[in-house]
This record gives structure tokens, sequence and C-alpha cells, in this order.
């Protein structure tokens, strides 16, 4: 009951927030492969804004909207990224919000905070001082894990519906091999590799799929 109200209040708040600093995408050439998603899943309309953040980042709003950032939108308009690889982070932002992972992920951080309060207060009478940094590094191990079991899920999601609508899965596979290269760049930040597997990883991992898939 917790998780569920926490998630509610967030969820509120995060999607209002998100519009505020946004606008819906007026590319063309996203458009239309937009549109084909649309009409190979038979949904009426999926939105698709800008969000104002200069950062490389992708967010699955609670409500159903998807989010790329201006960072984003910028290394495509300079030519880093093609349409079909800016695609790739919609995509995967379908896939999360498809899969449930938003409200998962909001219920968990609720539920979280509250389980490292009760942890901390127990270890802290078992080992005082630092039973409070113990349960905070342990739920965050576990956390870690789960989010990364999302990544390859929604890459996953992906990389099927980019096979669904007659693409292949290239442009997720040069997307992550160009956002490697950007995240050995100690003047770019990615928050969209924060807690996901390495880009590498999941190169691996998608073209195992595709093998799969193919065969």
């Amino acid at each position: 009951m917790l998780g569920f109200l926490g998630y509610k209040f967030t969820a509120n708040r995060l999607a209002k927030k998100l519009e505020v600093n946004s606008l819906l995408i007026k590319d063309p050439s996203i458009a239309v492969l937009v549109k084909k998603i649309e009409h190979s899943l038979d949904i009426e309309e999926i939105k698709v804004y800008v969000l104002e953040d200069l950062n490389l980042n992708g967010v699955a709003s609670p409500d159903g909207k998807i989010f790329i950032t201006r960072g984003f939108l910028e290394k495509y308009y300079n030519g880093f990224f093609s349409a079909e690889e800016l695609f790739g982070v919609i995509t995967h932002e379908l896939g999360h919000h498809a899969l449930g992972h938003t409200k998962k992920r909001m219920v968990a951080y609720t539920v979280q905070n509250t389980l490292q309060m009760g942890l901390g207060f127990a270890l802290s009478r078992v080992i005082p001082f630092v039973g409070n940094y113990l349960s905070m590094i342990l739920l965050r191990i576990v956390s870690a894990k789960l989010s990364r079991m999302d990544e390859y899920a929604a890459d996953e999601y992906a990389a099927a519906l980019m096979l669904k609508i007659g693409l292949d899965v290239t442009p997720l596979v040069e997307l992550f091999s160009k956002l490697e290269k950007l995240n050995n760049n100690p003047n770019q930040t990615l928050k969209w590799l924060q807690s996901h597997p390495p880009p590498r990883d999941r190169i691996s991992a998608i073209k195992k799929l595709e093998d799969r898939w193919t065969k």
C-alpha cells in the first residue's frame, strides 16, 4: 500500500515536471518511424517529446509519453546519430513503458527507502555507526541488479519492434557503440547509461537475439 501511494504521488509529480520542460518532437524523419510503430502495434498515437536537458537521456513517463533530451536531438542534428539510431532510444523507452518498468521502479524506490531505514536501524544495533551505510550499500546493489535486468528487457523489446517494422537491429548496435565512445569522454554526461549494463554487453545481447530470431 505504501509503495502504491508513493508511486501515485511521484508519478503525478514527474509527469507534470516533464511536460513543463518539454515540447512535442517535430522532426519528420522521426515522425515517419513513430507512425510505423503506431500502425504495427495498432496504437492510435504515441507522443514523443523533447525534454529541455542537454544531457543524453531518454525517459518513459508514467502516463505513457516518451521523452528524449535536447542533448540527444542536438547530436542527431549534428549528424552524430542517425534518425534510426535516435529512434532506437525511443523504442527502448517504449519497452520500459510496455513492460511496466516505470511503475515498478517508482514503487520500488518508495519501498526501498522504507526498507533502508528499517534495515539501517536493525544493523546499527548490531554494528554501531556503520549499520546505515551497510544497509544503503546492500539495497543499492540489489537495485542496480534489477535495473540492469530491466535494461536488457527493454533492449529486447526495442530490437523486436525494429525488426517488426522492417528495420534490423543495426541502428541499436550503432547507438550503443557510439554511446560507449561518448562515455569515455570525461566532458560528456550520459545519464542514459547510469545504473545500466556496459554498452558492449548490451550490443552482444542484441546480436544474440538477432541470430536467434533470424534463424
